[in-house]
């Protein structure tokens, strides 16, 4: 049944999706038989009373005039990876957010949403026993994961959501420095393990990106936020690497060893870099940076695994970490390695 409920999702998923569907858009969709479409939009119909009708001046299928939209369950939800991984991080992001409680009246709902959605429809058991259920076997895990305090999360989502300015203390970790700002919230950006916000920053005349677990107050202001267009907001804060924003930018170059390569290849370290197999079972990226501080860090993370192979200063930055990291143990005894134990 579980390929069945799938199918039977993904067919209302496309309808409400698309105001209306086409028989033969639905097969080149789920790439099934027309015996088999016809039984699915059927029992979709006539089972599990869904107010699925053919319009003919459409040639498609839709909901029914006046139906804003199914109010009839699946026997069962069908979640596919990236769906359950959604669900279940905002769950997570969610309960994390209430350390202190004082979100709870905010986050509840939410989070009783989300709980019915991960529940199964059918069970008896209602949705959220079956939220329980599912996430006691399913983990996601935050690694390094540098909580917010909820006051300060509370305000800047005020201020972001009521377009409204803010003053910040805060700590510039590079320079430990702790000064005023004054900052038109534009985007919140959650980022391994914490929350950043992009912002106007009113004393340097520019966009900036602030950590929330570095901010040491923030107040409320009355004066309106400057707007910034967000196609300008995304390509001054995502050109480059990770969670570093502004500066030139730049592409690296790096070469994954034949075992690295294995899991390299698979993984996505930015939205346009481009990768391809080489003659000698290496892997090699190609990926945009505008500051070198985070991609650094991942480099040193694989050791000897990955090669930076271009360009010629990030080149230079990795070898003078890396022979500083060798320094460290200069001269230091090293202890004999012990087979793992069973």
């Amino acid at each position: 049944m579980a390929n069945n409920t799938a199918r039977l999702y993904r067919i209302e998923t496309l309808i409400r999706a698309r105001g209306h569907v086409s028989f033969q858009a639905l097969l080149d969709e789920l790439e099934v038989s027309p015996a088999t479409l016809k039984r699915d939009l059927e029992y979709l119909r006539s089972r599990l009373g869904a107010p699925i009708e053919y319009d003919r001046d459409l040639n498609g299928y839709r909901f029914g005039t006046g139906c804003a939209g199914p109010r009839h369950e699946l026997p069962g939800l069908w979640f596919d990876e990236r769906e359950l991984y959604s669900l279940l991080m905002a769950q997570q992001l969610l309960a994390g957010l209430d350390s202190d409680g004082l979100l709870s009246r905010h986050l509840q709902p939410l989070l009783d949403r989300i709980h019915q959605l991960l529940g199964s429809a059918g069970d008896g058991e209602g949705g959220a026993a079956a939220a329980r259920r599912l996430l006691r076997r399913v983990k996601v895990i935050t690694a390094l994961r540098r909580p917010v305090p909820s006051r300060f999360f509370e305000r800047v989502s005020a201020a972001l959501l009521a377009r409204q300015r803010l003053q910040l203390r805060y700590l510039t970790r590079g320079r430990r420095e702790v000064g005023d700002r004054v900052v038109s919230p534009q985007r919140l950006v959650h980022y391994r393990g914490t929350w950043y916000l992009d912002a106007w920053c009113h004393r340097v005349d520019a966009l900036r990106r602030f950590a929330l677990d570095a901010i040491e107050e923030a107040t409320l202001l009355e004066q309106a936020a400057r707007e910034i267009a967000m196609k300008r907001v995304q390509a001054e804060m995502d050109a480059g690497y990770g969670i570093y924003a502004g500066g030139t930018r730049q592409w690296a170059v790096l070469a994954f060893d034949a075992q690295a390569a294995q899991w390299a290849s698979r993984e996505e370290w930015h939205p346009e870099q481009q990768g391809r197999r080489l003659d000698d079972g290496r892997y090699e990226l190609r990926l945009p940076y505008v500051d070198d501080t985070e991609l650094v860090m991942d480099v040193l993370r694989l050791g000897a695994q990955v090669q930076v192979l271009a360009p010629p200063e990030l080149v230079a930055a990795v070898r003078q970490r890396l022979a500083a990291a060798a320094a460290q143990y200069e001269g230091a005894a090293v202890a004999p390695s012990r087979p793992p134990q069973a």
